[in-house]
């Protein structure tokens, strides 16, 4: 597993006591239902991964940017404060 893998995943799993794969949190930053579901740990990515460590993963795990930005500002929007990523989509 990649460093960028390691540094996300700690951030990620820890607080939910979760032990998701790379490949499974790539798949819940790029599927719509994440934030209908109001995900945490795709959540936890959005707002409390380093802006530079997740576009980093994203190019890792080949999750289109766009696609994840999109979902950021739908966390956004719930959130009621604007996430990192969700800039890339306003």
């Amino acid at each position: 597993m990649s460093i960028v893998a390691v540094k996300v995943l700690s951030t990620v799993n820890a607080p939910y006591g979760t032990a998701l794969s790379a490949e499974q949190l790539a798949s819940k930053i790029s599927d719509p239902a994440s934030a209908v579901d109001f995900d945490p740990s795709a959540f936890s990515f959005f707002s409390e991964v380093d802006e530079d460590l997740q576009n980093s993963f994203l190019d890792e795990m080949h999750v289109d940017p766009s696609i994840a930005a999109n979902l950021a500002r739908e966390f956004s929007a719930l959130a009621g404060y604007l996430l990192p990523l969700a800039r890339a989509a306003s």
